[in-house]
């Protein structure tokens, strides 16, 4: 069974070809500038020269048209014809409380889906819009929709309330719902296999660690608490996002500047973070390492809240959860930082953490699951490459074939 995976966003498509019988990726691509000027598409496929191309792009309906040309195109495409790929997974954002995993899409799905776009307002209609394009180019293939807040929905009201009249609640659905679940769900299940035991054994805390990042408290399995909130701005810093501030932080600055709302807004989700504490100079953690390295102490500044951040938030996981077994890197910083790793370690000690730091060293730009761990330690730190795209495949597959 081939499977398609489709992440649609504003302007771009992100898509791969997977066989599940092997899990092979078979063919990855990219289409951006989608609807604006200077588009262009590129295609990476087993056994076949890259294909790119800078040519405009209308809408996601003329996008997914030229991923599915290209993946049948005798040059450069891996199928013969579109019959041979048995359904498609799309990565949605919101699902909010409507669901607490992946579906099988139908307009009863879609509606719910559009209902959740005020939850998810950046990333839900971009969503929607490359099913629907699929839809068109592609029909009577199954679809299926795979939630980012899907993993999440099992923790419990104590972790996923906030302390606002509960009012708010009952009427704007406004509590916790977190993000990466997908990723979250995948590297747990990973750490779970690698180490030998049944995730319903283990207590796991996972670092998904990108240009947005999150945490998760996995207890048995299932999420018992994670970093992002209603949206994903809360928790630690980001590329461009600032995470947990104090709330009064907002109408102070609002006051002050005379913003409006999508004003602070914007300077939460896209000029905070590493962008902003480095005053604009970058939001990209590669160049944090190395201008740290060279002394620049603003540089160094980011690298230590996010290791103050990063330790609070699992020594705070691991108090909740009453202990923790394993503990997991992954995403671009989390699989690439070593030094990060290292000094993690350092402050969790007490807890029994303890790193072989041969192995973290080769724990780097690979895509190779490691153990770190030190033989002595009592508690896991594992490096697991975050695999989002195949769980969304796993998902599709499963229910695809249980038609």
């Amino acid at each position: 069974m081939k499977i398609l995976v489709i992440n649609a966003g504003s302007s771009s498509i992100k898509y791969q070809l997977i066989d599940m019988e092997t899990e092979t990726l078979l063919a990855k691509g990219q289409a951006d500038r989608i609807g604006i000027a200077g588009g262009n598409f590129k295609q990476k496929a087993e056994g076949k020269p890259e294909y790119k191309i800078d040519i405009q792009m209308a809408n996601h309906a003329e996008a997914v048209k030229l991923v599915l040309d290209t993946l049948t195109s005798k040059e450069y495409g891996v199928i013969q014809s579109l019959s041979e790929i048995s359904a498609v997974g799309h990565r949605v954002l919101h699902g909010g409380e409507k669901f607490s995993g992946s579906v099988i899409i139908d307009e009863n799905v879609i509606k719910a889906i559009e209902e959740c776009c005020e939850l998810g307002p950046l990333h839900n209609p971009h969503n929607l819009t490359g099913i629907r394009a699929c839809e068109k180019m592609m029909p009577g293939v199954p679809q299926v929709a795979v939630f980012d807040t899907g993993f999440h929905q099992t923790m419990p009201d104590y972790a996923y309330l906030y302390a606002l009249p509960y009012e708010y609640y009952e009427k704007y659905h406004i509590r916790r719902y977190g993000f990466h679940g997908t990723s979250h769900r995948y590297v747990s299940m990973r750490a779970a296999a690698m180490l030998g035991k049944d995730p319903k054994d283990l207590k796991i805390v996972t670092c998904h660690l990108g240009n947005g990042s999150s945490i998760a408290a996995i207890k048995g399995g299932k999420c018992f608490d994670t970093t992002m909130g209603l949206t994903p701005l809360e928790g630690i810093i980001m590329g461009t996002r600032c995470g947990s501030i104090d709330p009064a932080i907002v109408p102070l600055l609002m006051k002050k500047e005379n913003l409006t709302p999508d004003q602070i807004d914007e300077i939460m989700n896209k000029k905070s973070g590493i962008l902003g504490v480095t005053s604009g100079a970058t939001s990209d953690n590669r160049d944090i390492e190395e201008g740290a390295k060279a002394g620049n102490k603003r540089y160094q500044l980011v690298e230590s809240m996010l290791v103050h951040q990063l330790t609070k938030y699992i020594g705070g996981y691991a108090a909740a959860m009453g202990g923790v077994d394993a503990i997991v890197f992954a995403g671009g910083i989390g699989e690439n930082n070593p030094q990060y790793r290292t000094r993690v370690a350092e402050n969790l000690a007490f807890l029994g953490v303890k790193i072989n730091e041969e192995l973290n060293a080769k724990a780097k730009r690979t895509s190779v699951e490691y153990d770190i761990s030190a033989p002595d330690a009592t508690v896991k730190m594992l490096v697991i490459p975050t695999n989002e795209e195949l769980m969304i495949a796993k998902d599709t597959m499963e229910l695809v074939g249980n038609r």
